[in-house]
């Protein structure tokens, strides 16, 4: 408590409960003092509602080598400053970033609009030693169980994700889909790029069903897109994967790191928007809607090798009345192993599109596989889906069950 110091406020000390401490603030609705808008809470952790009211992933103020060889830095917000909003439905907010190795100036203009949280943050950083690994606009989401991912499935619930992909829209166009993972071990990916468009750690799956959680309501969790404001150059939007047995432990992040590194005594500036919302931008192009995996081969043949499926539900854009008499295939790319069984047909159930197709690991290869889809007419070879990737990491050779049955 002897961080607190309330000496130089306006505030009435003898009025406050003894062993009375804050880690952060909480900004409420003029109107309705129930309703949390937004919340800084711990380090350079914040977070905000959209129109479900629901608090889900977070964000911070910077990363500072994550993932890596030695311990992350963790920078923190030491001083907030509050400028008396002009209207009801804008604040301004001024932090002081501080760390071991970086201070740095932030201002968020936060405001609703359409029950969403938008938040424009300005952030001047100021390295005091050089960063391996520097994060800018860095988000913080949980994975532990979902459709494609099952490896600590054994909880009653279906799914249980605050968030179910990364979604990247390339400074070249390109809109790419990454499904996220509870993977064995931690996995590190980076996806390079030039002025980035935006990206974000999305929740699409809006179905309760899907979850079946009615106490904290999986399916009403924001999604956080973050749109750069300004040229950010080249660099790369990382994604870092680490393994969880519960849902209590935020084991997903994502943030973009430039390529120029950071050096010491220098002033470096960013400028990006952050939109708390259940309605994430959308490519025209169809978007991927679900990802499920499982054992591969063919219904009622025996196996006699091991391979993994992959059935990738693609809606909406061009696919949504597409004419019958248009033949879609999908275009698969694979670092490793080979691809069969490749098929694509319409899913009248979602009046979508369902690619499939089986993944054969090499033998006595554990070494991840990287995927690549998306769907196309054979006519013209015009693409009609955003760009599906995905990592994939093979079982060692003693897990390798073809769990055949015993009639065949």
């Amino acid at each position: 408590t002897d961080l607190f110091d309330f000496s130089h406020t306006d505030l009435d000390t003898s009025s406050l409960p003894e062993g009375l401490g804050f880690a952060g603030f909480r900004l409420l609705h003029h109107s309705d003092w129930e309703r949390d808008i937004a919340a800084f809470l711990g380090a350079s952790y914040f977070r905000a509602t959209s129109a479900s009211l629901q608090f889900g992933l977070s964000a911070r103020g910077l990363a500072v080598n994550t993932a890596m060889s030695e311990p992350e830095e963790f920078p923190e917000f030491t001083h907030f400053w509050f400028e008396r909003p002009a209207d009801a439905d804008q604040v301004i907010v001024y932090a002081f970033l501080d760390s071991p190795s970086v201070t740095g100036a932030y201002r968020f203009i936060i405001e609703r609009v359409s029950g969403d949280v938008i938040m424009d943050v300005d952030a001047a950083l100021y390295p005091r030693k050089p960063i391996e690994r520097l994060g800018v606009a860095p988000l913080t989401s949980m994975y532990q169980v979902g459709e494609n991912s099952r490896r600590v499935a054994w909880d009653w619930r279906p799914e249980i994700h605050d968030s179910d992909g990364l979604a990247i829209h390339t400074g070249g166009g390109e809109w790419i889909w990454r499904p996220l993972a509870n993977p064995p071990q931690l996995r590190f990916n980076a996806f390079a790029d030039n002025n980035p468009r935006g990206f974000g750690l999305l929740q699409r799956d809006r179905n309760f069903d899907h979850y079946q959680d009615d106490g904290v309501f999986y399916e009403r969790r924001p999604s956080l897109w973050v749109e750069p404001r300004g040229d950010w150059g080249k660099g790369s939007i990382q994604l870092v994967e680490i393994p969880t047995l519960d849902e209590t432990f935020d084991n997903i992040v994502a943030f973009w790191n430039p390529d120029k590194p950071v050096q010491p005594g220098e002033e470096t500036l960013f400028a990006y928007r952050l939109s708390w919302t259940g309605r994430a931008p959308r490519p025209s192009l169809a978007r991927c809607v679900a990802t499920r995996t499982g054992l591969g081969g063919v219904v009622g043949q025996t196996r006699e090798y091991f391979s993994w499926r992959f059935a990738v539900d693609f809606l909406g854009g061009p696919i949504d009345g597409l004419a019958g008499d248009v033949e879609v295939v999908p275009v698969i790319e694979h670092s490793s192993g080979r691809v069969e069984i490749t098929s694509a047909r319409p899913l009248h159930a979602i009046n979508g599109y369902r690619a499939m197709f089986d993944v054969v690991p090499p033998e006595d290869d554990t070494t991840p596989i990287n995927l690549r889809l998306y769907l196309k007419r054979k006519d013209n070879g015009e693409p009609l889906t955003e760009t599906w990737i995905y990592q994939w990491s093979p079982p060692p050779m003693d897990q390798r069950d073809l769990h055949n049955p015993t009639h065949l």
